[in-house]
């Protein structure tokens, strides 16, 4: 028997209406924000993510599923989704249309890592990101959809984490004064952060190695090396937070992990999946666009793991209800009555209506017991008598409750 790749999951019939209502209401939210949907490939050239994620994480330097096609070129399958929707605004001249641009979409994303609780090799993403506007408004609005986002979803044992790590012109002094900081430690540190320090020590402050995370403690904090610019706009982010009554905590070591943002990055994080605790996280990339070859743009998004966020539902007892159950099963008792519950099965369907009917050739008993499985509301034996009348009794499987119901009033009786 051939296995499934680790780190990977099959989704089962049983458990494939969790994964809609998730996704659904990521739409509904999209629709709520004026957020329109795109799809870009599931592999992109690899210098993509090297310019984009940057080649100072571990997603370009350890993690990435990179391959050479028949053409000689390397491609690598997209590890997340916002390198290839920049790409997007890029190449099709977006730029030059109506701003700000305001997108979404759910996509699979590929990563080769230890595959732990709530973290596989292969996971799914729900995302937004929208681009031309530098106001911080547009922070507050992106962190109001994540948030609406994960309540819709029944999500409340979460805490936002919100940081500003500034632009080019502050994060160079900062980046000065944690080096002189860092320097006399640097020995005790983990490789990682070694290679980080002359690259981009900001990078350090995300190591989640202990010995590293403890020299950090103590570290110079960015918010306090803003510059006026920089630290008028995170102000304004907790004002409209605030105004709101968005509870939030100002964590100075949130760096995230992708080299492309700046100003305001943020985090919803819960402590119900394990030590990978952020279930949603995203911020500021006003200069992403630039790095990408395109026309100087600022930009703001999130990305939230499917799988992760369906793993805190399960940890924090959310009941998602199955709407894929068919409202009606029709039990034929021979051959005859059978095709009727089919033909009766098609118009219902053609009303809008789920409905089900043997194809196993089974008794009526067996009918019953399976209609019960697979959670029918109603069920219909029709026998001769029934074809004979053109009369059913309509069984309502919770309450037991029996209905006469001529079969052309069925479609009426069941809407």
């Amino acid at each position: 028997m051939i296995n499934i790749p680790k780190g990977t999951k099959d989704v089962l019939p049983a458990n494939s209406y969790k994964w809609q209502f998730v996704e659904e209401n990521a739409r509904k939210v999209a629709r709520l924000f004026n957020l329109k949907e795109v799809r870009t490939p599931v592999f992109e050239h690899t210098e993509l993510f090297a310019r984009g994620v940057g080649d100072t994480t571990d997603i370009v330097n350890k993690e990435m599923y990179t391959f050479e096609d028949k053409g000689g070129r390397s491609i690598t399958l997209k590890p997340e989704g916002t390198a290839g929707v920049a790409r997007m605004f890029i190449e099709n001249g977006m730029h030059a249309g109506v701003l700000p641009v305001k997108t979404f979409y759910i996509t699979p994303c590929f990563r080769y890592e230890r595959p732990q609780a709530g973290r596989l090799r292969e996971f799914h993403q729900f995302g937004i990101e929208i681009f031309g506007s530098k106001t911080p408004d547009t922070d507050a609005e992106v962190i109001f959809a994540a948030q609406s986002f994960l309540n819709k979803l029944g999500i409340t044992e979460i805490a936002l984490n919100i940081n500003s790590i500034g632009c080019k012109t502050c994060r160079a002094q900062y980046n000065a004064a944690l080096k002189a900081y860092l320097e006399p430690n640097l020995a005790d540190m983990c490789e990682t952060c070694k290679a980080r320090f002359d690259k981009n020590p900001l990078r350090i402050l995300d190591c989640k190695e202990e010995k590293c995370k403890s020299i950090n403690e103590n570290a110079p904090k960015i918010v306090d090396y803003l510059c006026d610019e920089c630290a008028s706009h995170f102000a304004l982010v907790k004002e409209y937070l605030d105004g709101q009554g968005v509870k939030y905590t100002v964590n100075p070591y949130i760096v995230r992990g992708l080299d492309y943002y700046s100003k305001t990055v943020f985090e919803f994080v819960s402590t119900k999946i394990g030590s990978q605790g952020t279930v949603c996280g995203g911020g500021r990339y006003d200069t992403l666009i630039e790095n990408l070859g395109g026309a100087s743009t600022p930009a703001i998004g999130f990305g939230a793991g499917i799988e992760r966020l369906l793993l805190l539902m399960e940890n924090t007892g959310v009941e998602i209800e199955d709407t894929t159950k068919p409202t009606i099963y029709l039990a034929g008792m021979d051959e005859l009555s059978r095709k009727k519950a089919f033909e009766l099965a098609m118009q219902i369907r053609s009303a809008g209506i789920s409905a089900e009917v043997d194809h196993m050739a089974k008794s009526v008993k067996a009918q019953f017991k399976y209609a019960d499985k697979i959670g029918a509301r109603f069920v219909a034996a029709i026998g001769s008598a029934e074809l004979e009348s053109g009369v059913c009794n309509l069984k309502e499987m919770a309450t037991g409750v029996q209905t006469a119901v001529k079969f052309e009033d069925l479609i009426t009786y069941l809407k």
